[in-house]
């Protein structure tokens, strides 16, 4: 019997996705719903508008709900409420990502406190300092960037790293340089202590226990200045593949003979700590390497990014629901043999700040697949639509990097993917006696 008949026998398992109709035709879904036919899933599309107990039942809650989550209309907080609803009268359906999980990074100062931890400096990572300003006073705005030790030139971040609607407004940012022009920033917002780091900036890209890094231009480096004025821009304009902005282009002074090189234990880390600390499985990181101490400075983390330069996106994403639903299959047979089940949904997190993790069972085996432009001919340049338009997308004519190759960094393991560690995620998790 050949493996398409083997999935044909199965009970179809259904995963039920939610993405704007932007979003959702700047991929191809239907490939996807091939992709999910061949693991053994059926792929549908939610609506909101209606129960969703009249659309499943679902194994898979698949979504991209961040411009819903912010809305404050009644018709959002609806939609919010269905999904909810209905998790809540089914505790074995997986949520990726679960929505308690997924407010944690809505909010720029939030998310960058949630992260914001001793074992993350454990392997040279760090967050540049960073404080809200929620006030107009450069007086009052000054104190706090002082106690908080933020330093010009700072960027100026809108707090809210999503809007609602599709608005670009969170995007819009600005280089603050000294105190007489602190009456540029806008609160609510987020100062954060500019880095020099060369112009390069680096992307992962997280499918669950699998990520991919690639690079992508950044702003150049600043210097202080008495003088200079607020630079305001765009984070779509100033990052996205092929950028020819001026902000892009290093001073004669600063050109740097080579990239540096990434080292994978530290990502590896990263990957591991923020994943944890934040719950979820669909996720990018913008980190970039100072230029002074080499040490991995995380600027931004988002929510189901556009995994543009991600090859095999859908194949990666299905094969990763493929195991973690057999896992949590195979758990319920284990626990209904022994006359007990677990109340504790697979991959969920107790949201509540005062609360522990949920703990998880399945091995966090992460694998990274790794493109470096700089360590070869790893991207190649198209004219193609990105796919997903997210936080980190830009707009349908901008030029695409395509990955030709993955860099193998880890000889004893596969071509394509490489593992990141044998340590189970409940190891990961902080000691609830502490």
């Amino acid at each position: 019997m050949s493996a398409t008949e083997e999935v044909a026998k199965k009970p179809q398992r259904i995963i039920g996705y939610w993405l704007s109709d932007k979003k959702s035709k700047k991929k191809n879904w239907l490939d996807f719903g091939q992709i999910c036919r061949n693991h053994g899933f059926h792929l549908v599309k939610l609506d909101l508008n209606k129960p969703l107990e009249e659309q499943g039942p679902f194994s898979v809650i698949l979504h991209k709900m961040t411009d819903i989550l912010v809305g404050t209309d009644e018709k959002s907080i609806s939609m919010v409420e269905r999904v909810e609803t209905y998790v809540q009268d089914h505790p074995k359906v997986i949520v990726i990502d679960p929505l308690d999980n997924v407010r944690k990074v809505l909010n720029r100062f939030h998310c960058y406190s949630a992260i914001s931890i001793e074992e993350l400096e454990k392997h040279d990572v760090f967050i540049p300092s960073f404080v809200e300003l929620t006030s107009t006073d450069p007086v009052e705005n000054l104190k706090k960037l002082k106690a908080a030790k933020v330093t010009f030139p700072f960027v100026c971040k809108p707090s809210p790293s999503h809007t609602h609607a599709g608005s670009v407004d969170s995007h819009k940012m600005a280089v603050i340089f000294n105190e007489r022009n602190l009456s540029d920033c806008e609160p609510p917002c987020v100062a954060q202590s500019f880095i020099n780091h060369n112009a390069l900036l680096f992307k992962i890209f997280v499918v669950g226990d699998v990520y991919q890094i690639v690079e992508r231009p950044s702003l150049k480096n600043f210097q202080p200045s008495e003088s200079e004025q607020s630079i305001f821009f765009h984070s779509h304009d100033v990052s996205k593949p092929g950028s020819t902005s001026c902000l892009n282009v290093l001073d004669a002074g600063d050109a740097s003979s080579s990239p540096p090189v990434i080292d994978k234990n530290k990502t590896d880390a990263l990957v591991s700590i923020i994943r944890q600390e934040l719950g979820l499985s669909l996720f990018g990181i913008d980190f970039i390497v100072t230029n002074d101490t080499g040490k991995y400075a995380i600027i931004d983390v988002n929510v189901f990014p556009g995994y543009e330069g991600f090859p095999d996106f859908f194949e990666m994403l299905v094969k990763y629901i493929s195991k973690i639903v057999t896992e949590e299959e195979a758990r319920e047979k284990v626990s209904e043999s022994v006359g007990w089940s677990s109340p504790l949904r697979r991959y969920s997190y107790k949201s509540s700040e005062n609360s522990d993790h949920s703990e998880t069972v399945s091995p966090m085996e992460t694998d990274v697949r790794f493109i470096h432009p700089s360590l070869g001919s790893g991207l190649t340049r198209d004219q193609d639509d990105s796919g997903f338009d997210t936080s980190d997308s830009s707009d349908e004519r901008k030029s695409k990097y395509r990955p030709s190759h993955c860099i193998n960094l880890q000889s004893s393991v596969s071509k394509s993917v490489l593992p990141l560690s044998k340590t189970s995620s409940r190891d990961l998790l902080p000691d609830k006696k502490s």
